[in-house]
């Protein structure tokens, strides 16, 4: 039996009015990504210090179902790598109940030139993860879109004046 293709999919999203440096506090933070993720109302530190490589985060009521018949849908993350100065940082599930399994993501926010401050970011969400049953690469591309933006229009919306 062949092995099946790992899924791979990037999505980014521009913002014009604030930098790199005004939206790099709210991703490193990875024990508050509840505060941007939408329909995530949990997250919480489990082990390690957070924003360092090793420490994990258990995060709650998810925006994708559970498979396992729950009422609600949980991850246990692992921030893997952390580079402050090239503001990235990678992460993967280590457990969850959401039928994912040997996923890895990297965020990373670019500086650009836009808006009237003459100022901009982009931040990009890259992943790989085994395919999902009941689930499309397409859909899931999509989904990481939806919620890119919402997140980072959140990040922006908290960003002081």
């Amino acid at each position: 039996m062949a092995e099946q293709k790992k899924w791979e999919g990037t999505v980014s999203t521009i913002l014009e009015n604030v930098n790199a440096d005004q939206i790099w506090p709210f991703w490193k933070d990875f024990f508050s990504v509840h505060k941007w993720f939408p329909g995530n109302t949990t997250c919480e530190g489990i082990h390690g210090n957070n924003g360092e490589a090793g420490c994990i985060r258990y995060c709650g009521d998810l925006p994708v179902p559970a498979v396992d018949g729950a009422a609600s849908s949980w991850t246990k993350e692992r921030l893997i790598a952390i580079d402050h100065n090239e503001k990235s940082f990678s992460y993967e599930i280590l457990d969850c109940n959401i039928g994912v399994k040997s996923y890895v993501a990297n965020v990373k926010i670019y500086p650009v030139v836009a808006g009237e401050n003459g100022g901009g970011c982009r931040t990009e969400w890259r992943f790989t993860v085994d395919p999902v049953e009941g689930w499309s690469l397409e859909d899931t591309v999509r989904n990481y879109e939806v919620w890119l933006k919402i997140m980072v229009k959140n990040m922006e919306a908290a960003v002081p004046k």
